[in-house]
Order: C-alpha cells, then structure tokens, then sequence
C-alpha cells in the first residue's frame, strides 16, 4: 500500500486524535465521542517491539500502550475505528481490551491506518536495541511449529517455583550436573556461556562458580524472575550473569557462547521438543567448534514382560463392561476404552528384570543432529529374547554425555540405577506376543513430533520363527500399538508388590495365557545390529 499523497513523514509517528475511549458496546457512540478526552497517538518501537501508545489530553494524563504485534485496526466509519489488542492487569493476566478512536478529519483517518500497518509489517530491529536479549521482529520459529496453549501451559508450569523445586530436588540430576560442570572447570573458565532454559538459574550459577567471563541465562516464563533474585542473593556471582527473558528462537545477544549449557531433557528425552530449541540455540549462539553440555543423548531400549502392569490396565476398561449402570448399557464403549488406556505410556521405575533382551540404543549427537531431524525419529528394532515369556512391549530409558575437555560424565535414567524425575517409560501392547530363549524379536519404534510438543510412538514388535527352518519362515506373530508421549500414566505412586527375588527369572513370574494372535507378513522391517556392550546396558549386567 503507498502512502496516501501529500501526507507529511511525521504523520507516520504521531497523530492528534479527536478522541480514545474504552470500548463500551452498551454506550451509543455520540455519548462517547462527548465524554472522552482528545488524545495523541504516538507510533514508535520499544526495545525492538513496535508499540502504539495513547497519551490522553486530560487532568489524569492516562496512557495506554499498544503492542502492535498483537493488535488489530477495524474501521467503523469515515473518522471512527476500533483498535483490539492484548493487554494485562496487575496479576499479569492477559485479555483483550478494546479503544474506540474518533479522527478530526478522514485524511487523518486514512494515514493513521496506513500508519499503523506499516509499523506492523516494517519495524526493523536495531543491533543496539538487542544487546541484553530482546526479542527479535521476526517471527518465532517455536510460534510456528508450537499450539499456543500447549506453550502458555508449559511457561505457565515451568513458570512456578514448586516445579523447579521438585528438579532441584532430583539429586542425581541436579549432582551430576554440577559434578561435570566443577570437574570441567577448563571448558568454564574465561569463557562466555549460555544457559538455555535456565529455568531458577542453578546451571548459570554453577558455571559461574566454575570461572565463566560472563554467562547469559535464557529463560522464556515468568520463572526469569525468580532466577534474577536468586542470582541477585549471589552477589560473589551475579556479577557475571546477565537474565535474558525470552525463548531462545527469538531473543539476540551482545556476543557469542564458547558454550551452552542446558537441561533440554524431557520423558524419553525428547518429550517437550526442548532438545529443539538446544540445536537451535547451538546454531544461533555458539562459536564454531564451541562445547556443549550435554553434548549426547541415547535412547535406550528393550522388550520387557510384566504381567502385573498389563493386567492392571486391561482392568481399567473392566467399568465399561457393565450392561446395566443406571439402566445404560455402557458396552458399546468397552472397545474403546481399552485401546484408549493402552495409549498411555507408562511411566515409572521398574526392575531391570523384567526386561527380557539385551537393550539397543539410538543416538543422537546434539552438536551435529539439525533441528528438523527431531521432527520424526525412526528406530528400527531387534533384539534376541533371553527368555521365554509373553513380551508385554517395549521399555525406555535415555541417558546423556557431558563430553568434558578433563572428565566425561554421564547422566543415567536407566532402571536399576538410583531413580530421577523422568523414571523410566514403558510402552505397552495391548496383544502381547509369546517368545522362545533364543528367539528373534524385530520391530520398528517410530516417534512424529506434533504440535502440542510432544511426539506420537508408533510401536510395532514381532517375533520371527527360531530353530531349525527359521531361514524360510516369516513373522509368527506381531503386535502394535499408537501412543501419545504427551498422555503418560504417571505410576510412580503405585506399589511395588511383586518385586522379584534375586535368584528369580522374570518368565518365572508370567503366568501365560491363551490370547488371539493376529499374523502379518513384516517382511520389509529393517534389522538393526545388534549392539555392542557399550552401546546400551547387557541383561546379566542389569540382573547383577
């Protein structure tokens, strides 16, 4: 759109308005034009955020500021619009509010919408306005990609000091992560950091301790705050550690990172989609051949068998068996039910024993993997059963590398090891399948990123025929399963009561029965080597 024909530039900064009121739809707009004050509308960019703020001509001077990137301009008339926008009161609530504006003439009418639209789509961000974090103009790739209220959720949670409480109070996290830090203090020392997600603070604080020049604690929720007065109550510290609101995608600093440190770790590691934001961050921040830490994640996996945990399940669906509640037959919804409960991965701590396979692991290397490459994680599977037992599904576990410059260290979710926040994750068929000792046990794990970030697992498991003439026969027998990563059933709380004893093998346990085994050819399911001892923890190990 070009400017309207003689209209001088400084009309696209200022304009003097007949009047601005509060949007009152119950008020006629003639009662309103006669009881509201005359007021100037002045068009300018805070910190790199285009505003439009109303100064009132009257004894009480009110202001109101506008955030353009938010706002919308409608027009009621020749010289009347409406401007809504998002605003917040003292609690820091967000609404909409809305003003009525009244023009002295439809010339000045016309600019101000030219104006105003401008301002929206040109406002460029000034290098020095960016140099303690604000946002960029451009738009937020975490916007595109994430639903607005799975992120004001996450913020709004992460945001609370109880949550951070209960991260703190992982032990095992928490220590290890200074552990590494402190015994790297080489990689720390004279060098600028970033801390993505910093959350309270505590990892900027730690590397501070370990000597950094000058750290810079991204934090995009309103837990930045809480982050600056713990900072602040480390005078010795907060001199070198700068808190920047705002997500990583969008904020601009004064210099680049020598290295970034973070906590991106979600259920199954990648639950959240913050490991997205690290690579991000990486690509934005960090020098060329700069550390991380962590600087690995793997996925570990294994097939298990726990009958308790499936007939737990399976019972949830048992209330939609009932032919007469209240009068309503509530069968039709059994179905549904069931397959609904099997969709929840299972999160827990559970016995190594009952993992009936040597696991095998998919790695991801944070220095190196791109961010789209997080969109969809495919891990073929194959494993060869220990065991013969009914395998239930598929159990995970994640741990992540500190590749230090004087000591690697790493931090372990696995089972058997001492428990943290993110227990282990268990994904559970609703068909179990039966397996020899010996037996081959093949499969895909299939993990599609969605926009409530989280992902959606696709777990198919089959066991091939093993023994003489295995070589000419096809799969046995599969099962597969849909589950959403963001819908965990959390069984942390529940007890225990069949713990193994130790001279007890976990087909010991399973008492099997006689189930329906739909086949299917899987003939095109690629097989993955399996792995060396290094790659994931052996059976006997965790059994010892």
């Amino acid at each position: 759109m070009e400017a309207p024909v003689g209209q001088k530039s400084q009309k696209l900064h200022e304009f003097a308005l007949a009047s601005v009121s509060d949007l009152a739809p119950s008020s006629s707009s003639s009662d309103v034009a006669s009881s509201s004050p005359p007021a100037i509308a002045r068009f300018g960019a805070d910190c790199g955020i285009p505003e439009l703020r109303f100064n009132m001509e009257c004894a009480s001077g009110a202001v109101v500021n506008v955030d353009l990137r938010t706002a919308k301009l409608f027009k009621l008339g020749p010289v009347s619009s409406v401007c809504i926008f998002r605003a917040s009161d003292i609690s820091k609530e967000k609404y909409s509010r809305g003003v009525t504006i009244r023009f002295r003439s439809e010339e000045d009418s016309t600019a101000f919408h030219y104006a105003f639209e401008q301002l929206k789509k040109d406002c460029v961000i000034q290098e020095a306005q960016l140099a303690n974090g604000a946002p960029s103009a451009s738009k937020c790739k975490f916007d595109d990609k994430i639903e607005p209220s799975s992120a004001k959720m996450y913020f709004h949670y992460y945001g609370q000091l109880l949550h951070q409480q209960n991260m703190l109070q992982d032990y095992v996290r928490t220590g290890t992560y200074y552990a590494a830090v402190i015994e790297n203090r080489a990689d720390f020392f004279g060098r600028v950091v970033v801390d993505v997600g910093a959350g309270s603070g505590i990892l900027s604080l730690f590397a501070a301790q370990a000597g950094a020049k000058h750290v810079y604690a991204v934090e995009a929720s309103e837990m930045a705050e809480y982050a600056r007065k713990l900072i602040a109550g480390n005078p010795a510290l907060s001199q070198r550690i700068t808190v920047v609101k705002g997500k990583v995608e969008e904020v601009e600093l004064p210099e680049k990172a020598d290295i970034l440190i973070s906590e991106p770790m979600g259920t199954l590691l990648v639950n959240e989609r913050m490991l997205e934001s690290y690579v991000i961050a990486r690509d934005r921040f960090l020098v060329p051949n700069g550390k991380m830490f962590p600087t690995v994640g793997r996925i570990h996996m294994a097939p298990f068998s726990d009958e308790y945990l499936f007939v737990e399940i399976a019972n949830k669906a048992l209330f939609w068996q009932q032919q007469n509640y209240y009068g309503v037959d509530l069968t039709a919804l059994h179905g549904s039910a069931f397959q609904g409960y099997f969709s929840q991965p299972v999160v827990d701590a559970f016995d190594p024993r009952f993992l009936v396979a040597p696991s095998i692991s998919h790695v991801i290397d944070f220095t190196k993997v791109e961010e789209e490459d997080l969109y969809e994680i495919d891990v073929p599977l194959r494993f060869i059963a220990s065991v013969g037992t009914r395998v239930h599904g598929l159990a995970c576990w994640f741990d992540v590398l500190f590749n230090g410059s004087t000591v690697q260290r790493w931090l372990t979710t696995a089972p058997g090891a001492p428990t943290t926040h993110w227990y282990q994750l268990r994904c559970v068929l609703s068909q179990p399948i039966y397996v020899m000792a010996g037996q081959e046990i093949t499969g895909r794990l299939r993990m599609v990123a969605h926009d409530a970030q989280s992902y959606t697992i696709y777990l198919t498991l089959s066991a091939k025929m093993w023994g003489p003439g295995a070589e000419q026969g096809g799969i046995l027998q599969t099962s597969s399963c849909k589950l959403d990563l963001k819908e965990p059933y959390y069984r942390m709380s529940q007890p225990q009561a069949y713990a193994l004893a130790q001279d007890q093998q976990p087909n010991q346990l399973i008492q099997t029965q006689d189930i329906p085994i739909q086949s299917q050819d899987l003939d095109d399911i690629e097989l993955l080597a399996q792995p060396s001892p290094s790659s994931g923890a052996q059976l006997n190990t965790l059994n010892g």
